[in-house]
């Protein structure tokens, strides 16, 4: 058999009673984690431009927008996946050389869930093949230091996750995985330089398409089955050679992904954590900082501290700013957190915060970078105008996989994400209909979704936290 083939054989195979109570649990908390960003984002402007787009074709569907209204189920699966990632703020798995957000796939599994009418049993059974499938392919197969983007072993997580809540048979699921491992082999240009809007979009309009992708294959359209092993497939153009043994894969790799304290990217998180500890010990003020040096690993230095993948000094842009480490840890030590309205553009302009961004050095250090995917170990060196100096080590976080972030925690961040944009009884309702997924339909959940008012008059974020 071919490789897809033994993916379809996991997919077609997977089973809710192979999930262990712990991969349950962990499930709901990511899809919770991941239903609170996406309220945080109702109202980003991206996020109106989809539905702007959505609206001019016209008509409606059979599956929910979160925030109201419906449309056909591949748009359902942009809309609600641009939602979920727009904040940045989500799940994400670390893997020595590929570093991916499961939860992404989480807006196809709801949008195809909701279509055909499924339980909440199947959903969590089809996103943990998704997580399973992106999350080995990441392990194995990384393609960042090739110029790709991880959305190319996203494409099979998709399609493995729809195929299985759609209930396709392992032919029909093969057809799809190969699809949509063949069509979306994105360019890492997607998130080096001056970012753009496409650094959220790029995992929806995956999602989106490898929805229809896999609906063609339930039609009956067949694809490359040799994508991965074959001529020009996966291993001769990107990756190089690779194993994965399918049959007897468990679900683990849902546990082994990290949700984010801090609203920022992933590398970043034992940084601030570092910071933060730093500013609530001592009681410095900005204007206190001669200069602040950080020792970090070498993803972490190369993504988002001014390494391979461009300068992080100049931020003007949400995009720019939450994928700039001297940003986020000058927002930090400004606002005392970092959260979605420290991306306000009036913040991200200020005076004060751009100051002291300029003051912040970046490098990477060898030990760090060797103790990386199974630590985030940092170093943060305030030195003071007085001359004090001022340390912090950090190797993880509430969150991290080492330190597993609670349902209630979960719950708390759900709260404070959702809080501009739900009601408390809203929130209650969501909150409740995830803790007790195993009993409540697709259907049922997206019906809480789609009450919350999209013409809310609530802001669009709360007040910037003023530093004293």
């Amino acid at each position: 058999m071919r490789q897809v083939e033994y993916i379809a054989e996991f997919v077609h195979g997977a089973r809710f009673e192979a999930l262990s109570s712990d991969t349950r649990q962990q499930l709901k908390i990511r899809i919770l984690d991941s239903l609170g960003c996406s309220l945080g984002a109702l109202h980003a402007e991206p996020i109106c431009m989809i539905r702007s787009y959505i609206s001019e074709l016209g008509g409606s569907g059979s599956c929910t927008l979160i925030g109201g209204g419906s449309t056909d189920v591949d748009r359902a699966a942009l809309y609600n996946s641009a939602l979920i990632r727009y904040l940045d703020f989500n799940d994400s798995y670390l893997a020595k050389g590929e570093t991916c957000h499961p939860s992404d796939n989480l807006g196809a599994i709801l949008a195809a869930g909701e279509w055909i009418g499924t339980t909440g049993r199947d959903l969590m059974t089809a996103l943990a093949v998704a997580y399973q499938v992106q999350c080995r392919l990441s392990d194995v197969a990384p393609v960042r230091a090739r110029g790709f983007d991880h959305t190319v072993q996203g494409a099979y997580g998709v399609a493995a996750g729809v195929s299985k809540i759609l209930g396709l048979n392992p032919s029909q699921t093969a057809n799809a995985v190969a699809i949509s491992g063949t069509a979306f082999n994105a360019l890492r240009v997607t998130r080096t330089g001056k970012l753009s809007h496409w650094k959220g979009l790029a995992y929806p309009n995956l999602a989106a398409c490898c929805t229809r992708a896999t609906l063609l294959a339930k039609h009956g359209i067949t694809g490359p089955l040799e994508v991965i092993e074959g001529d020009k497939g996966l291993m001769d153009a990107i990756t190089g050679y690779f194993e994965v043994t399918w049959a007897g894969q468990d679900f683990g790799c849902v546990g082994r992904t990290t949700v984010k304290k801090y609203n920022a990217e992933i590398h970043s998180q034992t940084a601030i954590e570092a910071v933060l500890a730093l500013r609530q010990r001592y009681q410095f003020s900005s204007t206190d900082i001669k200069r602040m040096d950080v020792e970090i690993f070498d993803v972490a230095y190369n993504i988002i501290g001014g390494g391979e993948e461009g300068d992080k000094s100049t931020v003007s842009t949400k995009e720019q700013a939450d994928h700039s480490l001297p940003y986020v840890l000058a927002a930090a030590i400004l606002d005392g957190q970092v959260m979605p309205e420290q991306y306000a553009a009036e913040r991200i302009q200020r005076a004060d915060v751009q100051t002291l961004l300029s003051k912040i050095s970046v490098q990477p250090r060898k030990l760090f970078s060797e103790r990386f995917p199974d630590e985030m170990p940092c170093r943060v060196k305030i030195t003071l105008q007085d001359s004090r100096v001022l340390e912090q080590e950090t190797k993880d976080y509430e969150g991290f996989h080492t330190r597993p972030m609670s349902w209630e925690v979960a719950v708390q961040k759900f709260n404070k994400i959702a809080t501009p944009n739900a009601s408390a009884d809203q929130r209650a309702s969501i909150a409740d209909a995830v803790a007790k997924l195993e009993q409540v339909s697709v259907r049922e959940l997206m019906e809480h979704l789609s009450a919350i008012a999209l013409d809310s008059d609530s802001p669009r974020s709360g007040p910037i936290n003023e530093e004293n």
